[in-house]
């Protein structure tokens, strides 16, 4: 299997610190990886581009804070699970419906937890499956409260394929939506993302008060109307409430 080669020496330059190296001279990196100079400056200039390393005043090089944001969000993924199961449990156990719990990749949503509820007749879902921002509940809460710029990034170039003829359609379309989420503090999902099912979600917000995950309620459009959902949904955003403040959130 090929390799790309500036990929593998980036890595390399990234694997030379450690607990006992903090901080190397490009001289030192340069001898340890058996490169020129020249070629490891270049590695290290795009590296510092994008945040994965530093250069501080005396011209020693160091690791990013990038490195600490992903490593912040490796770990949230798999404490935020153990940390949300048992509410999700209670909130299955007391409405009977399924219940997930998804985090954001890319321009998708992945579900990393799931509950079965008693009186479910959806077998959609699945974990590790991944799902739309734009036609499903969970996907409008995760990127409701992206900050403005990153959404910006995220939506250059999204396609809104349409799932059903009930699918947002439209980068301002789906904007509206955002705001509307934003301010109910509530997405739904009514029939976009599969025909017969309705979902609502609410957002799990870290202790940086950031989003971290959301979690969502999917029922059937023939046996919950409307008014039940809503009444589901009111319960969803007090779980999504208690496993914030599990995971550190103080409003």
């Amino acid at each position: 299997m090929p390799i790309i080669q500036s990929l593998d020496r980036a890595l390399r330059i990234i694997d030379l610190f450690d607990e006992q190296t903090r901080e190397l001279k490009i001289t030192e990196i340069s001898a340890r990886v058996d490169l020129h100079k020249s070629t490891v400056h270049s590695l290290l200039k795009t590296l510092q581009m994008h945040g994965y390393i530093e250069q501080d005043q005396h011209g020693l090089y160091r690791l990013g804070m990038r490195f600490l944001e992903k490593g912040q969000l490796l770990l949230a993924s798999f404490d935020i699970r153990e940390i949300a199961n048992r509410p999700l449990q209670a909130l299955s156990g007391e409405t009977g419906q399924t219940v997930h719990l998804v985090i954001r990749d890319g321009a998708e949503g992945v579900y990393i937890d799931k509950v079965e509820g008693s009186k479910a007749a959806i077998r959609y879902s699945r974990i590790g499956r991944r799902v739309p921002l734009h036609s499903s509940a969970v996907g409008k809460v995760l990127a409701a409260f992206m900050p403005e710029l990153e959404l910006d990034r995220l939506l250059q170039g999204y396609e809104y394929t349409a799932h059903t003829p009930r699918t947002i359609a439209s980068e301002a379309e789906f904007r509206e939506e955002l705001r509307a989420v934003r301010s109910a503090g509530i997405a739904y999902d009514r029939e976009e993302n599969e025909p017969g099912v309705r979902c609502a979600a609410a957002p799990v917000f870290d202790h940086g008060g950031r989003v971290a995950a959301a979690i969502s309620i999917s029922t059937m459009a023939a046996t919950v109307d409307d008014e039940t959902l809503e009444a589901l949904a009111l319960r969803l955003r007090d779980t999504a409430s208690r496993i914030s403040q599990g995971i550190g959130y103080r409003p």
